[in-house]
């Protein structure tokens, strides 16, 4: 029990799903992979934390927001499986084309001064609560792993926010670790951040397909 939310059955599945979307190359890990190029592995980290408490955060306004209308409404629930499926197969298109412009962006990130460390985690906090692919995520993409018939849909959404949020810190940690130690390999060539974000885009498209498919 997480504060009286039941278990979810498919909550496996969800481990792997997100896993598989954190692992997989995209905005949060370029950002984290450009802070740790241009100042080392302890800002990588710290960006990573701020961003976590972030996306949690949003997480609960949209369990609150969203969960409610989900328990009600077979016909709402069904369109957010499909937006949900629809919606990842766009981010590994949106990945794919805009690859060279994306990691750009984020190597471009780390060009001024280390901010200080409140600085740091405020600001992948506020990257974390306004990221819109995070708002949608967890109103089209989280909904899907809930089991609506064991009712207090909107603690089963946080209980799923809180492991996304805790899978990202370590994973993203993780990526800030690696990229830390290895920012000259990585600073040195471009095209190993954007092989990075093809790979990224491609499990994201498949994973869309693979919701679509079962619903």
């Amino acid at each position: 029990m997480f504060l009286g939310a039941p278990i979810p059955s498919k909550i496996g599945e969800y481990i792997i799903v997100s896993l598989a979307i954190i692992l997989a190359p995209g905005p949060s890990v370029l950002f984290t992979i450009a802070r740790a190029i241009a100042w080392g592995r302890k800002v990588a980290v710290l960006t990573v934390l701020g961003n976590a408490t972030g996306f949690f955060a949003m997480s609960l306004l949209v369990a609150l927001g969203v969960g409610p209308i989900i328990q009600s409404s077979d016909l709402i629930y069904a369109g957010v499986q499909w937006a949900g499926g629809l919606y990842l197969i766009y981010l590994g298109v949106d990945a794919i084309r805009k690859r060279n412009e994306h990691s750009n962006q984020m190597l471009e990130e780390g060009s001024s001064g280390a901010p200080s460390t409140i600085r740091i985690i405020r600001d992948g906090f506020v990257v974390g609560i306004l990221n819109p692919k995070g708002i949608v995520f967890n109103a089209a993409v989280t909904p899907q792993f809930i089991d609506r018939s064991s009712g207090n849909v909107v603690m089963q959404l946080i209980l799923l926010g809180a492991i996304f949020a805790l899978l990202a810190l370590f994973c993203d940690g993780t990526w800030g670790l690696l990229a830390g130690t290895a920012r000259n390999w990585l600073a040195t060539n471009l095209s190993r951040i954007i092989f990075l974000r093809i790979v990224g885009g491609i499990v994201m498209i498949i994973l869309g397909v693979l919701i679509l498919i079962q619903i």
